[in-house]
């Protein structure tokens, strides 16, 4: 089965919403069955981060919102929101300038050549990045390449309201250091917050998924089906080593390492 687009009929409707969703990879004796069944409901403006044992089917779940590719049962409903998608690595073109990388985006989404500059860098200034527009990717730290694509991924959304626009994030900071890491969190809740986003955040990271999600949900071990979700109650802005944070965490942990086990055996 194709994946299904409908109309949200309502800004209270979900601004994702996957039904019984199912992807199988592979046919016959050797097929594999990634994700099982899941559904889920991501609401307008909320923050949900995807955990879950290696293999569960995390990326792939992103890559059937993202439409990168359809699923094999089951129907996934973005409501005609734009989809912005943003990786681990920052994968930037080398040659081309942090300006000349944004305006490529822009350029594919349509943007007349007169509107991309002041476009770029508006972008550039919201991830604080404004005075960098002439480097180059291999001029910047590590932290500031992520910060470039995260911008990246929202010009190809232009056009857009940007709180109409889905932000999904498969691990972006996994690489990084525990401080850039730390400082990052502060930038995309920021973001998020001014633009009014919707995120889809996947990290094997439980302590990074309790700092930045209103909601952790935990997927099985492959097949991948959604197993619990857990509400994050606390108060923003929060810091990743605070007791709270921890405690959550720690029960959060507990139940992956369940799932983890399960596998095993």
């Amino acid at each position: 089965m194709t994946q299904a687009v409908k109309a949200v009929p309502s800004r209270t409707a979900p601004a994702v919403r996957l039904t019984g969703v199912s992807k199988m990879f592979g046919s016959g004796g050797t097929a594999l069955l990634a994700l099982d069944q899941v559904d889920l409901d991501v609401s307008p403006g909320e923050f949900v981060c995807l955990l879950g044992a290696s293999g569960c089917g995390k990326s792939t779940l992103l890559n059937l919102v993202a439409g990168l590719d359809g699923p094999s049962a089951g129907t996934i409903d973005l409501g005609g929101a734009r989809v912005a998608l943003m990786f681990q690595e920052p994968a930037l073109f080398p040659w081309l300038t942090v300006t000349a990388n944004l305006e490529l985006a822009l350029k594919m989404r349509g943007v007349p050549r007169q509107d991309r500059r002041d476009r770029a860098a508006e972008l550039l200034d919201s991830v604080h990045l404004g005075g960098f527009a002439r480097k180059r990717p291999h001029q910047l730290s590590g932290g500031m390449r992520q910060r470039v694509a995260l911008a990246r991924a929202l010009a190809l959304t232009a056009g857009a309201d940007d709180h109409g626009t889905v932000l999904l994030m498969d691990e972006p900071f996994g690489a990084l250091d525990a401080m850039t890491r730390d400082l990052l969190h502060d930038e995309i809740e920021r973001i998020w917050r001014e633009r009014g986003l919707t995120v889809l955040f996947v990290t094997h990271n439980v302590r990074e998924a309790v700092r930045l999600g209103d909601r952790v949900v935990l997927l099985s071990s492959r097949p991948g089906r959604v197993v619990r979700e857990f509400p994050v109650p606390m108060a923003r802005p929060r810091r990743i080593d605070s007791p709270e944070v921890a405690s959550l965490a720690a029960s959060i942990t507990d139940r992956l390492r369940e799932e983890v086990g399960r596998h095993g055996a």
